[in-house]
């Protein structure tokens, strides 16, 4: 099989996302980057450190200290790592515990006896992949985990901030499986570790455990409905999708983590996408020459300040503004009814346009009851007003 060559950088979301709290929560993100905040953080791990594991160190244990060193040339890493075997936890897992210039990779249950030595390099691979993350660019992305983390458990938090916290460690393990990858060039061991520990199995194959992750996926298209760690079968897919460098590797797995777009699971990164996709709407809706009278831009100054409509026509913002989830369909019916109304001078012509782009959008069934029901009109007038929009357009078009 073919094994991958790309460079372990961030995925796109850890990207986007530190950009978006850098820049919306600035006051945030320079406390979680204080010295005072990084110092409390540090001593706090150190203490549960202590207090919680069995310390493994280099000379009774020569051959987990070896997959270290190799797990460390796999990801360019020059840190000291010490590795610990935690007490009472009885689940075989592995975790690292961020100290900046340190590594600490923590066992539980029986992780040390259940795999075999490339399997635990592959799983060192992976704790050290987060160090890896955390260092990136200054700790920016550390940073940001500590933050959303944060904010996201703040019984104040909103959906959203839940969501974006859920969506941030999601694509956390997936990149630190990435960096299981790096270290071992080769998936089989990184599945088989991968399905050892959740199943508490002894012998495993991986290939067959990538065959029956494909069955999964040519039947139907799955979503994670976990909170921190993706399902095994999505896991090995996404390790599958880049060992074999397929192109369209980063959106499949985007549609595994995230779902198809739905209003009430908009996390930061979603909402900041639809509040940029309705203003593009809104531009392209409202591009026509007779469209642009002062009430109509003075609406649209509400939503916002430095609106100016489009100078052309712009098909994308169509595949844009075309999804699946009711409420957002109704979300856009909405913003463009609101534009219906708000120049009675216009007469028939704004519904007119908003029925002809609700039929470029794929809305029209839903906006047609829509606008029926909240202008308290005949289902058959607003039909009959569909059916002449083009030729009324069209004029409106030409006399300019």
């Amino acid at each position: 099989m073919e094994t991958s060559d790309h460079t372990l950088e961030p995925l796109p979301y850890h990207a986007e996302l530190r950009d978006y709290l850098k820049s919306r929560e600035r006051e945030l993100w320079n406390w979680f980057a204080s010295a005072r905040a990084q110092a409390d953080y540090t001593e706090n791990l150190r203490m549960e450190l202590l207090k919680s594991t069995y310390r493994l160190d280099a000379e009774t244990h020569p051959e987990l200290y070896q997959g270290v060193e190799e797990a460390k040339a796999g990801l360019q890493l020059d840190i000291p790592v010490t590795v610990y075997q935690a007490q009472n936890s009885p689940q075989p897992n592995a975790a690292l515990y961020f100290i900046p210039g340190e590594g600490h990779v923590v066992f539980s249950g029986p992780v040390l006896s259940l795999l075999n030595a490339t399997e635990i390099k592959s799983v060192l691979g992976h704790e050290l992949a987060h160090y890896h993350l955390w260092q990136w660019q200054d700790g920016d992305l550390h940073i940001a985990d500590r933050l959303i983390q944060a904010v996201a458990s703040d019984p104040r938090a909103a959906e959203s901030h839940e969501q974006t916290a859920r969506r941030f460690q999601l694509y956390t393990e997936i990149f630190a499986d990435r960096g299981s990858l790096c270290v071992t060039k080769d998936v089989n061991p990184v599945v088989a570790g991968l399905v050892k520990i959740q199943t508490g199995l002894a012998q495993v194959s991986a290939p067959s455990y990538l065959k029956q992750a494909e069955e999964i996926f040519a039947k139907d298209a799955v979503a994670t409905k976990e909170l921190s760690h993706p399902e095994a079968f999505i896991r090995a897919r996404a390790l599958s999708l880049w060992q074999n460098q397929r192109h369209d590797a980063h959106s499949q797995i985007a549609r595994m983590i995230e779902g198809t777009e739905a209003l009430d699971e908009l996390d930061l990164i979603g909402q900041a996408r639809q509040v940029k996709n309705t203003r593009r709407l809104l531009e392209s809706f409202l591009q026509p020459k007779w469209f642009q009278t002062p009430a109509i831009l003075g609406h649209a100054r509400l939503f916002f300040e430095d609106f100016q409509p489009a100078t052309t026509k712009d098909p994308s913002i169509l595949d844009a503004a075309k999804f699946s989830d009711t409420k957002l369909r109704e979300y856009l019916c909405y913003v463009l009814l609101d534009f219906v109304t708000a120049d009675p001078e216009l007469d028939d012509m704004p519904l007119a346009a908003a029925l002809d782009f609700c039929r470029q959008l794929e809305l029209d069934a839903q906006f047609e009851k829509l606008a029926a029901k909240e202008l308290k009109l005949k289902v058959r007038d607003v039909r009959k007003l569909k059916e002449q929009a083009a030729e009324m357009l069209a004029k409106a078009e030409v006399a300019g």
